[in-house]
């Protein structure tokens, strides 16, 4: 049993202030695989400070000597993706196809990172002044533990590519890949100070950074309901807020659409990564006249999503990531049920043949309407709900008739109708005919499924304040 004792401050491996010690699962077992021990608000502190300390050096830094800065971390991170993968399987239960994408994901931000900033422009002329681009300043970043790894080097890297200092309070249910991060960014041989990692409660470690004064920016990837609670309590001290929230994702069937063609993206887009994720498309809109077909279609093709072993690799869906997951996507199954919804597949327990693991039978309910809860409330885990719709235009309201608006897909023949209907969607990205993924775009939502963006040059200008410079 692996125990995880230090947290990383100030360029070294530190005992924390904080005494608990949190429990590890492998969730495919229910197992207890290893402890982490919790920093406090002590911790934090001593976090934010060096973080402020290194500050002044750190922004004034030149391009090239940030650029290679990420260039040791991006290398450090991609010779560790073996024993990403091995921590994402073991701790989070992600089916090994999944993963290997989330093992390379890491690497990947930061390249990403280093491509933004060889070209980013951080100074303009606008009339008689001057616009530079100036460092925020000391950014707290607060990861989920879907995808930990990846939302740790993505925020941090493009924090140091603006020129800021990080405090970083990750998921204490992902603190092996946690580890693995540390030692990679350690090896990199930022100067001290530059990033700082706690491991801790969210209400705890995260509200002081939330509450901090010295604390400019919180980037934060999880719930709405904390996302509402950063924005509240970073108020008191005007902190600029990026969030990435909850989803709940219309997937638009047209009524032209090839359904043998399309089911494939339909039940990957619902299913990707085990259904926990916030931009799965899980409110599946299909025309009322082909409803009964695309039942059948839909059904028979569930049959090639199995819920298992993630070290099989047949294996689609994975384990929910903890006991309190599992209950929570049980709960919203009873719900639908009662609710009067019909369950075309699936339903409540574990799959066939398995007696441990927090493992969800691949749901899916039809006979829905778009005010049930089950397609208005985010569930995270693989529950699909089917809605019926008229034409067109209702097609577009329900789908709009949400307080998210993350993500989005639209399927069918006609690519110039499916961009028609697209852009009335109120979404932060549509995707047509694909579940393609563009890092260089934007990325964030709409109403309650975020504020601002990550990723590409606007995700770096989100760590940024303009400046404008006038002489005589």
């Amino acid at each position: 049993m692996q125990r995880i004792e230090h947290i990383y401050i100030d360029g070294e491996f530190v005992t924390p202030h904080g005494l608990e010690w949190f429990d590890l699962y492998n969730p495919s077992t229910e197992e207890v695989i290893g402890q982490v021990r919790l920093g406090d608000e002590h911790d934090a502190q001593r976090a934010i400070a060096a973080a402020k300390a290194a500050l002044p050096a750190w922004s004034r830094t030149t391009r090239e000597e940030r650029l290679a800065a990420l260039r040791r971390m991006h290398q450090a991170i991609a010779t560790r993706q073996d024993a990403l993968m091995e921590a994402i399987v073991k701790e989070y239960g992600a089916p090994v196809t999944r993963g290997r994408w989330m093992a390379t994901y890491p690497a990947d931000v930061i390249a990403q990172a280093i491509e933004t900033l060889e070209s980013f422009e951080f100074e303009e002329h606008v009339g008689i002044a001057r616009v530079i681009l100036t460092p925020v300043g000391v950014a707290g970043l607060i990861t989920p533990w879907n995808s930990n790894a990846g939302f740790i080097c993505n925020k941090l890297a493009a924090a140091l590519a603006a020129g800021c200092t990080a405090v970083i309070k990750p998921s204490e249910m992902s603190a092996l890949q946690t580890q693995i991060v540390i030692e990679a960014l350690h090896e990199a041989g930022l100067p001290k100070g530059v990033f700082n990692i706690v491991n801790g409660r969210g209400d705890v470690v995260g509200e002081a950074i939330a509450r901090h004064p010295d604390v400019a920016k919180i980037s934060f990837t999880g719930s709405s309901a904390v996302g509402q609670h950063l924005v509240a309590t970073g108020a008191a001290t005007m902190k600029r807020v990026t969030l990435e929230l909850g989803g709940k994702s219309p997937t638009i069937v047209l009524d032209d659409a090839d359904f043998a063609s399309i089911m494939p993206l339909v039940l990957n887009a619902g299913f990707m990564n085990s259904g926990q994720a916030c931009i799965a498309g899980t409110r599946i809109l299909v025309p009322r006249s082909r409803l009964a077909q695309f039942e059948r279609a839909v059904k028979d093709a569930l049959s090639q999503f199995k819920s298992g072993d993630p070290r099989d690799p047949e294996t689609a869906i994975g384990p929910m990531v903890s006991a309190k997951q599992w209950e929570r996507v049980q709960n919203y199954i009873r719900i639908g049920i009662d609710e009067g919804a019909t369950v075309l597949a699936g339903g409540e327990g574990r799959p066939d043949g398995l007696q441990a693991g927090w493992f969800v039978k691949p749901t899916i309910f039809t006979n829905a309407t778009n005010q049930m809860r089950i397609a208005r409330e985010e569930i995270f885990g693989p529950v699909l709900t089917v809605i019926a719709y008229e034409d067109e235009a209702d097609a577009i309201a329900i789908a709009n008739d949400t307080r998210y608006g993350l993500n989005a897909i639209v399927l069918g023949r006609d690519v110039e109708r499916c961009e028609r209907v697209a852009r009335q969607i109120d979404s932060g990205r549509v995707l047509i005919n694909t579940l393609a993924h563009e890092p260089r775009a934007p990325f964030g939502g709409f109403k309650l499924s975020g504020l601002g963006r990550e990723m590409g040059r606007w995700g770096m200008t989100a760590y940024l304040e303009p400046k404008a410079l006038l002489k005589a």
